[in-house]
């Protein structure tokens, strides 16, 4: 196998990591991708900074195992408390790219007024990396930060536009609007799905920062910015999906993240 020929890599805690494989799928078609969720240990978002830590580097080897040429980390929880574990287990031969630093890029490029608002989990708010990382490449910038705990449940549960989900994005919303925010970063790879509903409550003047688009466009880049590492025109992609625990309904909810059938989901054990 070639270079080019090895598959992309990403992993996440679950199935929102989906939401980028789409994007990979639609902006490099001819690029294989090795998909691995945890689904056994999901969610991430509410655990601490250590444990999730363990889980990125075990993710990791999985992965590196399959004989990856590129790792996508599309877990914004992993992304902000992992990266460094995830960086050195690859080495300098595999590139990481994570959905945070891909956000973090295109928000500081959107913002007309320099007020960002960033949306997440728990954990991905409180470790403050997505303001750390706008302000490394914009120390202007001022960063509104709202953690969602309850999107995650509402898109697995399929309601992206439901009365309920909508109540509760007016009311997470609401503070990071206040402020003035002309940009709003989905700081989770569960929130495009809610895309549709998000917008409409921001309303026309707030850009919406999509991690998953901007997480693939920074992967054609680093792909055709190395001699011989992008699949060639024409190539036949092979997916393959792994999970931890209950293919079946990680099947289902993929198929509706990404709009396609899938291929057979393999659950494995979690890897030590």
């Amino acid at each position: 196998m070639t270079k080019a020929d090895r598959p992309i890599g990403v992993f996440d805690s679950g199935v929102g990591g989906l939401t980028v494989v789409r994007a990979l799928m639609e902006r490099l078609p001819f690029e294989s991708i090795v998909y691995f969720g945890d689904t056994a240990r999901v969610p991430y978002g509410i655990k601490s900074p250590d444990t999730i830590a363990r889980y990125a580097a075990q993710l990791t080897r999985f992965l590196l195992a399959q004989d990856v040429k590129m790792l996508i980390v599309a877990c914004n929880t992993m992304a902000a408390v992992a990266q460094e574990v995830v960086r050195t287990l690859a080495g300098p031969n595999v590139p990481v790219l994570d959905v945070i630093e891909a956000g973090a890029r295109a928000a500081v490029a959107a913002t007309r007024n320099a007020t960002v608002g960033v949306i997440g989990t728990p954990t991905t708010i409180n470790s403050n990396t997505y303001a750390l990382r706008i302000h490394a490449l914009r120390g202007d910038v001022r960063v509104h930060s709202q953690a969602c705990a309850l999107f995650v449940p509402l898109v697995e549960e399929g309601w992206l536009d439901h009365p309920v989900t909508r109540l509760t994005a007016e009311e997470y919303l609401k503070p990071v609007l206040a402020e003035g925010v002309d940009t709003l970063v989905l700081g989770c790879t569960h929130y495009p799905l809610l895309k549709p509903v998000l917008a409409d409550i921001a309303g026309p003047q707030v850009r919406i920062v999509d991690s998953a688009v901007t997480t693939a466009e920074q992967a054609a880049r680093v792909l055709d910015g190395a001699e011989g590492l992008r699949a060639g025109a024409g190539s036949v992609p092979r997916h393959r999906f792994y999970v931890t625990d209950v293919p079946l309904r990680f099947q289902t909810i993929a198929e509706r993240f990404l709009g396609r059938a899938l291929p057979e989901v393999v659950r494995v054990d979690v890897p030590e």
